[in-house]
């Protein structure tokens, strides 16, 4: 995404006309307006004032990505509660068919019995309970995923 997008999609996220934010930068719509565009640039003052201005980090506004920080919130906002809800092998079936095919594919028991193991044994060396030493198998899945993609 190019600066000016996520100068769009900054603005409007804090609900912002261009009309506003060129009034407080003391700058003419126009000028919003061709940032907004990559028409031109901001110079780094500007820049940091647009941070200001949208409450965001000067990094954040130029590596601003709409879709990681919705998800962010998303997750910020949801309680334990209704995450119990949710099945969450169907909704990312929809987007990884496998995950609503392999239970009749896989003999699970062998892979159970060795993730159990594993979740156990983070449990008694680092002193994690149940949902910790889950969550740090998953995070060392992550990391074997991301060396494995990069090896490819």
């Amino acid at each position: 995404m190019s600066l000016g997008n996520h100068l769009l999609h900054a603005r409007k996220k804090r609900g912002l006309s261009q009309e506003d934010v060129a009034e407080r930068l003391g700058v003419s719509r126009q000028t919003i307006s061709k940032w907004e565009l990559d028409e031109t640039l901001p110079d780094i003052c500007q820049s940091k004032r647009l941070a200001n201005l949208y409450g965001v980090s000067l990094d954040e506004l130029i590596e601003f990505d709409m879709e990681i920080k919705e998800i962010q919130e998303l997750i910020d906002r949801t309680d334990d509660a209704v995450s119990e809800k949710i099945d969450w092998t169907k909704a990312w079936s929809k987007k990884y068919p496998v995950l609503a095919a392999y239970q009749k594919e896989v003999d699970t028991q062998m892979y159970e019995a060795e993730l159990s193991r594993l979740l156990s044994l983070l449990q008694k060396e680092y002193g994690y309970d149940t949902l910790d030493a889950f969550l740090v198998l998953k995070d060392i899945l992550s990391c074997v995923w991301n060396r494995q993609k990069k090896q490819k």
